[in-house]
């Protein structure tokens, strides 16, 4: 079966284990979706993912995060930018999501990063997703 986008497949996948609090969701791996889970960890909104081999693609494993009396870390996943409609923005358009509360992931020419990362570097790119 062959996927068109799999990034909003990484996010739905998120948002469904997160929406009945499992404790972690598998999907298959990609250089992109290790990405997108490391900065997920950096920014504090799951607990840590794993690369586990299976000799084809492999699988990538990610440790959903929640509070102390189980309220979720993550309460929103959105794309934004979209195979039929991308969004690009320059380094002074990079968008703040929920006052910087929540976190954008741009791809840029120099690897997908967060949106603060690429204000600090002063590079804009394609608005992959927002998370708050």
């Amino acid at each position: 079966m062959s996927m068109t986008d799999p990034i909003a497949d990484f996010l739905t996948r998120i948002r469904n284990a997160n929406t009945v609090s499992k404790d972690r969701v598998e999907m298959p791996s990609s250089k992109l979706k290790r990405s997108l889970a490391n900065i997920l960890k950096q920014e504090g909104f799951i607990r840590n993912y794993r690369y586990l081999d299976n000799k084809k693609q492999g699988i990538l494993r990610i440790y959903l995060k929640y509070g102390e009396n189980g309220e979720k870390v993550i309460s929103r996943l959105e794309r934004v930018s979209k195979p039929s409609v991308r969004i690009y923005v320059g380094k002074e358009d990079i968008p703040r999501v929920q006052g910087g509360i929540g976190v954008v992931i741009l791809s840029t020419n120099q690897g997908v990063m967060s949106g603060k990362q690429a204000r600090k570097l002063g590079i804009g790119g394609e608005v992959l997703c927002r998370i708050w």
